[in-house]
């Protein structure tokens, strides 16, 4: 299976998760790229929209292989490669990526208050995600602000990512999960960065109606 862009992929996903619409979702979006995904899903449901924020931790010389995640709190996952690298660098990189975390949360912050995820439905969206770290600890993130259940809706995920979020949420609908499975952007036609005006703008537009998908 191959996308258009990530709007086909939110719209796929927006009609496999039809069935929790007028259940008052929380739709959280991973940024940057997943969030106007999670607009197209939130507008479907008739659902809030707000992100989840949390940072892939970067291998030394190596920024696109993760080691692990972090997310605003603080609360270190471990990949498989962190062992590798020094505490030093460790504490160096984490304080990098919630600088970052922290820049973002002020940004979208003035465009919208973050909403408390507790006994709510909340439903995790990402493009796709090769290692899975980052929504792990997105995972983890929410469940830490006890959401009623935990769904997570990503358009693309090896099958060994697949089963580590499946052992955590609630329930995982994933869209494509081949076994030859190298990055992302190659089940993408259109993969272009997503900007925090984009992001801003997702959070900001009225509800609409959503596209439906093509059957």
């Amino acid at each position: 299976m191959r996308f258009k862009n990530r709007e086909e992929a939110g719209v796929e996903l927006a009609g496999r998760l039809v069935s929790y619409r007028g259940q008052h979702p929380l739709i959280l979006g991973v940024p940057r790229g997943a969030v106007p995904m999670a607009r197209i899903i939130a507008d479907s449901l008739d659902g809030d929209l707000d992100v989840v924020l949390v940072r892939k931790l970067r291998a030394p010389g190596q920024p696109e292989l993760a080691i692990g995640a972090v997310d605003e709190a603080g609360t270190v996952l471990k990949g498989r490669y962190l062992e590798m690298v020094s505490d030093e660098y460790l504490r160096e990189e984490v304080r990098s990526q919630q600088e970052i975390l922290r820049k973002r949360r002020a940004l979208y912050t003035r465009a919208q208050k973050a909403i408390d995820p507790a006994g709510r439905l909340g439903v995790i969206v990402d493009g796709g995600t090769a290692p899975g770290s980052s929504m792990l600890s997105a995972i983890r993130s929410v469940r830490a602000r006890r959401p009623a259940r935990i769904v997570v809706a990503i358009g693309v995920a090896p099958p060994s990512s697949l089963a580590r979020m499946e052992a955590e949420a609630d329930e995982v609908v994933c869209l494509c999960s081949p076994e030859d499975f190298y990055a992302v952007g190659q089940f993408f036609e259109d993969f272009s960065e997503v900007t925090d005006d984009m992001v801003v703008e997702a959070l900001t537009r009225p509800r609409k109606l959503a596209p439906q998908p093509v059957r």
